[in-house]
């Protein structure tokens, strides 16, 4: 009787926590199937999250804790060792769960111990190609391990589970034949694709901030005190992409995968060391498992910026989530938006054969050159503009759904506006990009409180919101914005060999894998990169990267913008990413002189880190020549490399 009331009192629990769980965690915005809910996938933030984590976690710790002080008197009365394992792999969920939502390493500590502890005491094996429902869970639960293992880059065991998926998904195919397996076989073949691509190589380094490859916090350069600042910090982050076809694994894709990692703290520089090697023994008890939290834990790094990872998200949805973590944003707060996407967009040229297209009286503030050196964040010179001369205006979007849908799939530069009572920090993977530097700098005129721009053809007034939907800058509500914007083509790398085009896109890998990207960029894999020459390559970069903070952080003419993010190690270390990509793809010989290859910022930066200027094609020069690549790219007459780096050269080359 005691044990039958065991059994009972456990499965109320279960059956309880199950539900309030899945009201937690299912997705609220459409029904995608059974299969998500398998895999975790719509983890997206929700109202009163943690108020529901804690009540379930509470259910499940207390539903545990009985089990195993009951362990015996619950078997004899019948419990099963795929039921303690599917309390486990719950458990494990849960914590993961709230990885994703809170960015703490510590929830992905614990979800990898309970996921491990499943795997080497083999809950699920017994029984299990005899019930089909017994096979799907070890296949979810195989699933799940995986997306842990992939964060925690914990590639060893990324492999050997995936041959351990393969293996099973066959085995039930040939088991329950009458049972249709097409969706796993998706998932593995997903997970072997993304493998693919994001190879060995790419993961030479890690892509979180490592306190033993970047530089500590507490070393980085202090703007002058001359420049007004705000010591802001990475807060939050919203990462998400649409590409058909992208490569991904359940709703993580390959570009907001890698930016995920990037925005985080590397957990330990021992950690780093062993190579993510430190495999828990027997599903790890007590001692070994506090020892395996403190291995991947340092309690002495800032905590990670909290990160909202939106699987193609509606338009609504995307807007709600952004305004959600703008209203709980502190006071010294940055939000990054990162946004990887195709682009539409119209447009409007001074021919006269459309009837849209508008002529506009224009006012410009800042210079620039037409030559291929002058600064990439440019705007018009009015010197060079008479009055009746008119503006070229592109407009256009990120397309997030289906195309023919009108705006209803599109998110608009327009649409950030709003939110510009905070600050922002815009990182626009797209071949619309461009679209986001468009700017308000038009001449207006104010007629009775109504701003409107004049049609010279037709000889009337429109109100500004017209041509408005598509800027930002100049539209601001309070912070202006700062944006790093991939260029408009894709680099022609794909003509030495298309295949490249899955692994990611070239502007992300930049900002999270720079030297890595400058590689592929060259037509260069792991398989054919001496690694002594990369080593050399990636200290010299680093020191770069240093030289050029230094030089923003000390310039009289760094936007304010700019100057109150470099305390962050984050978004300084993207914006010096982001100043090597520029230098390249704007000295790189395909791509010279063509600006719809090379990357934009806004607002402009200083002259002093602009491509063209001898540090910074100095940089190129030396990192190539370390590859003898020097000939790939163009450079100034003037800038020639010391004469004992052409000995290094020479020798190399031998």
């Amino acid at each position: 009787m005691h044990s039958f009331f065991f059994l009972f009192w456990v499965l109320f629990l279960l059956h309880a926590a199950a539900a309030d769980f899945a009201i937690t965690t299912c997705p609220l915005r459409n029904n995608q199937g059974l299969k998500d809910f398998y895999l975790g996938r719509n983890l997206m933030p929700l109202p009163m999250y943690d108020t529901y984590f804690y009540k379930v976690f509470k259910v499940y710790t207390q539903l545990w804790k009985f089990q195993q002080e009951n362990r015996q008197k619950l078997v004899d009365a019948g419990l099963k060792r795929w039921e303690i394992g599917e309390i486990a792999s719950r458990i494990a969920q849960l914590y993961f769960g709230q990885y994703m939502r809170t960015s703490e390493a510590s929830y992905l500590s614990e979800s990898y111990v309970f996921y491990e502890a499943i795997l080497t005491r083999e809950y699920f094996k017994e029984g299990l190609f005899q019930d089909v429902n017994l096979a799907n869970k070890q296949l979810r639960f195989l699933a799940r391990f995986l997306m842990v293992c992939l964060v925690l880059n914990q590639r060893e065991m990324v492999h050997q589970l995936v041959n351990q998926l393969k293996i099973l998904v066959d085995e039930c195919k040939r088991t329950f034949q009458e049972t249709d397996f097409k969706e796993w076989k998706l998932v593995v073949q997903e997970i072997v694709r993304l493998l693919k691509a994001d190879t060995a190589f790419m993961n030479i380094r890690p892509l979180r901030y490592s306190l033993v490859l970047d530089p500590h916090p507490d070393s980085l350069s202090h703007v002058l005190p001359s420049v007004p600042l705000r010591n802001l910090r990475l807060r939050d982050a919203i990462l998400s992409s649409y590409h058909h076809n992208e490569v991904k694994f359940s709703e993580l894709t390959l570009d907001t995968f890698r930016m995920l990692q990037c925005l985080e703290w590397e957990p330990s520089g021992s950690f780093y060391q062993s190579s993510g090697a430190r495999i828990i023994q027997n599903g790890s008890s007590g001692s070994s498992r506090m020892n395996y939290s403190q291995d991947i834990a340092d309690p002495t790094l800032p905590p990670n910026p909290r990160k909202a990872v939106l699987y193609r998200p509606s338009v609504t949805h995307f807007i709600a989530v952004l305004a959600t973590i703008c209203e709980e944003l502190p006071p010294d707060g940055v939000l990054l938006i990162y946004l990887s996407a195709s682009g539409t967009g119209t447009f409007i040229d001074t021919t006269g054969n459309s009837a849209r297209n508008l002529q506009l009286h224009a006012t410009y503030s800042d210079a620039t050159s037409a030559s291929p050196f002058g600064p990439h964040c440019d705007v018009l010179d009015p010197s060079q503009k008479s009055q009746g001369d008119c503006l070229q205006h592109q407009s256009g979007c990120l397309q997030f759904g289906t195309r023919g849908s009108g705006g209803l799939n599109c998110i608009y530069p327009s649409d950030f506006v709003p939110f510009t009572r905070r600050p922002l920090f815009l990182i626009i993977d797209s071949d619309n990009s461009a679209a986001f530097k468009a700017s308000l700098m038009l001449c207006i005129f104010d007629i009775m409180s109504f701003t409107f721009i004049y049609h010279m053809q037709s000889n009337k007034y429109f109100p500004l919101p017209q041509l408005s939907n598509y800027a930002i800058v100049g539209a601001e509500k309070g912070e202006p914005v700062a944006m790093l914007l991939s260029p408009s083509s894709s680099s022609p790398i794909a003509a030495a060999d298309s295949s490249r085009h899955t692994s990611g896109r070239l502007f992300t890998i930049f900002l999270t894998a720079p030297l890595q990207a400058f590689c592929l960029l060259l037509g260069h894999s792991g398989s054919d990169i001496d690694m002594d020459l990369f080593n050399k390559a990636e200290k010299l970069l680093s020191s770069s990267l240093n030289a050029w903070g230094s030089a923003l952080a000390t310039s009289n003419t760094l936007n304010p913008v700019w100057a109150q993010t470099l305390s962050d190690p984050f978004l300084r270390r993207l914006l010096l990413r982001f100043l090597f990509c520029q230098a390249v793809l704007t000295l790189y010989a395909p791509t010279f002189n063509k600006k719809e290859f090379h990357p934009m910022c806004m607002p402009p930066l200083p002259v002093s880190v602009l491509p063209t200027t001898t540090n910074s094609q100095m940089v190129v020069m030396q990192i190539a020549s370390i590859f003898n690549a020097v000939n790939n790219f163009i450079f100034s007459e003037e800038v020639v490399l010391p004469e004992d780096k052409h000995d290094d050269t020479d020798a190399m080359s031998s």
